[in-house]
């Protein structure tokens, strides 16, 4: 693809998650100088090469005024929260941010490969914008799991959020199964068979009831049912398969650290009660979260700033 001066300008960035809409107009490559360590956070250095970098990334996103303060302030902010969410062990899988850079890749009609040539023409670069993303989709959880809990819905606020809506909310329900081509991590090589085998059976996939004892037929081959789940709980990378398969089908296949994996739809229904509204209530919740809109986030932010050694030059 030749990206030129009207191409570059018709790729608008607008993925939702991120809430950082961008226009990538043509740039030199940027060479950086000599990287010198500019700030500290704890035992986190930030270089004059991430600075440089998170400046090209805020010009994307036509921000103005004193872009370095700004890329200064934010990268200090990122190596607060991606410390505490190693502490807690609660990143999103490499797996998953390669599959929101592809998503957001796909909205701009791109490749990965030519979203990465536009991001290094940029001088940002994909490693920093991955990292990026993973900050961005792992905070708001971290957030959501940490004060979710202290404040869990009363029964009068849900209550008052039913009177807002004027009746319970409808979503799906799903009896889900995982069917697993399970791919040791020193047989990587064979991810590619793996993948053969695993779309294969689908074709032959019995349903869930006998499912078992057609895996037992395969080579190492999991199969694990994962009970009822409702729409506002899918996980992100697998949401967009499950709703488009209709109750008795298979979805497409996923490369994951466990293998080749792709999950059955055993049911499917429209639910109402009282559970599903609180997990759809939970669910809007967490959307404002990832949108910055939740006010915890910056108590567990100024919490963590207080505890922490930073220095600057």
């Amino acid at each position: 693809m030749n990206f030129g001066k009207k191409a570059m300008r018709s790729v608008a960035f607008a993925f939702a998650i991120f809430a950082v809409p961008m226009i990538v107009t043509p740039q030199a490559n940027v060479a950086f100088a000599d990287s010198a360590v500019k700030i500290v956070v704890n035992k986190t250095p930030i270089t004059s090469d991430d600075i440089a970098r998170r400046v090209a990334f805020l010009k994307l996103q036509r921000q103005s005024g004193n872009l370095n303060e700004k890329a200064r302030e934010q990268l200090i902010e990122e190596a607060l929260k991606r410390e505490e969410i190693a502490r807690v062990k609660a990143s999103v899988s490499t797996a998953d941010v390669d599959a929101a850079f592809g998503r957001f890749a796909a909205s701009n009609k791109l490749t990965k490969d030519q979203l990465t040539k536009v991001l290094t023409q940029a001088g940002v670069g994909a490693d920093h914008f991955k990292s990026f993303i993973a900050i961005q989709m792992s905070w708001p959880r971290l957030v959501n799991a940490r004060y979710g809990g202290k404040n869990r819905m009363s029964t009068q606020d849900f209550i008052t959020r039913l009177k807002e809506r004027g009746q319970k909310p409808v979503t799906s329900e799903y009896f889900l199964q995982q069917i697993i081509f399970v791919v040791p991590e020193s047989k990587k090589s064979i991810i590619g068979k793996r993948k053969s085998e695993a779309e294969a059976s689908r074709k032959r996939y019995p349903g869930c009831e006998q499912a078992k004892t057609f895996a037992a037929t395969m080579l190492d081959v999991s199969i694990k049912d994962l009970g009822r789940i409702l729409e506002p709980e899918l996980p992100t990378e697998w949401k967009d398969l499950v709703t488009k398969t209709p109750e008795g089908g298979t979805t497409a296949t996923r490369v994951t650290e466990k293998g080749v994996e792709y999950l059955a739809v055993c049911k499917k229904q429209q639910v109402s009660d009282d559970y599903a509204a609180e997990v759809v209530f939970r669910a809007e919740d967490l959307s404002k979260a990832e949108k910055g809109e939740n006010p915890n986030e910056k108590k567990y932010l100024d919490e963590l700033r207080s505890k922490a050694q930073i220095t600057q030059t």
